[in-house]
């Protein structure tokens, strides 16, 4: 793993020797000790906790949020790093808070109490009109939103256009209009095909087995052929599951276009909502709600039960070097399944293949830069791609701020690591060092802005090395993504982004909720809530 500590400068090329910047990623020392399970000092204390939620990620904040609003208190929340978020954590400068993982949602689908419900209360959603959703202006992603560098030209949007042939347009459109009747499409259950979260999605046959085949397969066998529409495609699947269109199934790659169907008030169909903080905004709320419940810098080293059937969590507290003991009567897992395989080697999993789960590695970079040397076509926008370019572009982490420094702004990078098994890549990244990171990022970011590199002041580098589960030909709904959802003897629960197959803020939100409800009906079937 990386090492969490900063790795200073150093690089041979003497064209960054200006740039400052540090290396960073999830905790390593925690991460070796779970690992290798390096023998803990013996525990000081022991605690009784009737519920705890292992993991303060989305999924876990929303459980612990979940609990608290349905009125049971007696939770804690254990988070690994400093603070709790995730891959929906940030950092800031002095310019600006920036992501350093997830960075927006798009509105919410109408059908979607429970997330508009919490938007209501955090001041996203103001009001209603027409029975519509009035979202905060100052959470809709400001205008210029997004632009594509193609041909030698920026252009409006993201979806290739500029210079490309005429047969190229019209498969693009051929798409576009699938995808929208796919978003209206409804299954013989009258469930739509695709839907948020996606297991209120159809059942039917007709739609489901899209997940046994590859996008990729499925894309060559109805004719979609055109490199500007592949090359939008493969964008797409790298933005939202990290992998290109082989790695992921045609039910995933049809679900990023056709499940989102929220309209509002005030803004169109698909609007983004987003902030300086990328969606390290609706982290804090979710962590401010149950802030009391948190602890931080706690390992979670091992589950295991007595003979009586009691639970017991062995607990490193990182800060303080010390080993506790919780006693709980339910335990909400909301950390990735292959945290999971290491903690519960007491229990059996009845239908679980770990090895069915592949997790995509990014190198996300924050790049502090003076004014952007001069394009043709449309200036800076809050999301800029360039065709034919191994990332995914950058977002202006400035967007948003109403008061900007003039002569600055924050470019948030995104560059996931596909081009090899995730292993491999994993095992890359891990390796690199802060120059040679430099030497594969700032090219690129010259090709996007000729001479730029005079201008970059810092660069700040993060390194997930499972940034988020990619969903894989027959995982979504393969028995074992079922399986894994299961609570094991009404005493364990599970809630994560891999349990859905789709690592974004909707199904993270919704899988807490899912497991927190598990919880509640559990202690009610009992007596004991």
């Amino acid at each position: 793993m990386l090492s969490a500590c900063f790795k200073k400068l150093k690089q041979g090329n003497s064209a960054y020797s200006h740039i400052k910047g540090s290396l960073k990623g999830p905790d390593a020392k925690a991460g070796h000790m779970l690992r290798d399970k390096t023998p803990l000092p013996s525990p000081t204390s022991i605690r009784h906790v009737k519920t705890l939620i292992i993991g303060g990620g989305i999924s876990g904040l929303s459980a612990a949020r979940w609990l608290k609003k349905n009125g049971h208190h007696d939770f804690e929340l254990l988070e690994l790093e400093e603070k709790p978020g995730g891959n929906s954590k940030f950092g800031h400068n002095p310019v600006s808070s920036y992501p350093l993982g997830a960075h927006y949602i798009n509105i919410a689908n109408n059908s979607d109490k429970e997330l508009l419900e919490f938007l209501e209360e955090t001041n996203i959603i103001t009001h209603y009109e027409n029975g519509l959703p009035f979202y905060n202006e100052f959470a809709l992603c400001f205008d210029p939103e997004e632009r594509l560098l193609i041909n030698g030209q920026w252009q409006e949007g993201v979806i290739p256009d500029f210079g490309i042939p005429e047969a190229d347009r019209e498969q693009i459109k051929k798409f576009l209009r699938l995808t929208e009747d796919l978003k209206v499409r409804k299954g013989q259950d009258g469930k739509y095909a695709f839907d948020l979260p996606l297991d209120k999605s159809s059942a039917d046959p007709a739609f489901r087995s899209l997940d046994t085949m590859s996008f990729k397969d499925y894309l060559k066998k109805n004719g979609f052929t055109s490199k500007y529409l592949l090359w939008y495609l493969e964008y797409c699947c790298k933005d939202d599951y990290g992998q290109k269109p082989h790695a992921i199934s045609a039910w995933a790659g049809l679900h990023y276009f056709a499940a989102r169907k929220g309209l509002a008030a005030n803004a169109a169909s698909g609007t983004v909502l987003t902030w300086p903080e990328g969606n390290g905004h609706l982290m804090t709320e979710l962590a401010s709600s149950v802030k009391d419940h948190i602890r931080s810098s706690s390992l979670t080293y091992s589950i295991t039960e007595d003979p009586g059937g009691k639970l017991f969590v062995t607990v490193y507290d990182l800060k303080h070097e010390a080993t506790h003991r919780i006693s709980a009567d339910k335990v909400i897992l909301a950390s990735p399944q292959y945290v999971n395989h290491k903690l519960l080697k007491a229990f059996i999993r009845e239908g679980v293949d770990y090895t069915e789960l592949n997790y995509s590695p990014w190198i996300i970079a924050n790049i502090t830069v003076k004014a952007l040397p001069n394009n043709k076509g449309p200036g800076l926008c809050w999301d800029n791609v360039a065709y034919g370019t191994a990332s995914v572009g950058y977002v202006n982490a400035c967007q948003q701020n109403v008061k900007r420094f003039e002569d600055r702004t924050i470019l948030t990078y995104y560059l996931p690591l596909c081009d090899h098994d995730p292993r491999v890549s994993r095992l890359a990244a891990y390796a690199r060092t802060y120059g040679q990171w430099l030497d594969i990022i700032i090219p690129e970011l010259e090709y996007m802005h000729p001479n730029i590199t005079g201008n970059i002041e810092e660069v700040e580098l993060w390194v997930w090395g499972h940034g988020m589960i990619s969903p894989s030909p027959g995982f979504i709904w393969g028995q074992s993504r079922q399986n894994a959802s299961k609570p094991l003897d009404d005493k364990i629960f599970f809630a994560h982004t891999d349990l859905s197959g789709v690592s974004i803020f909707e199904e993270a939100f919704h899988q807490g909720i899912r497991a927190a409800n598990e919880v509640l009906a559990s202690y009610e079937k009992n007596g004991a809530i």
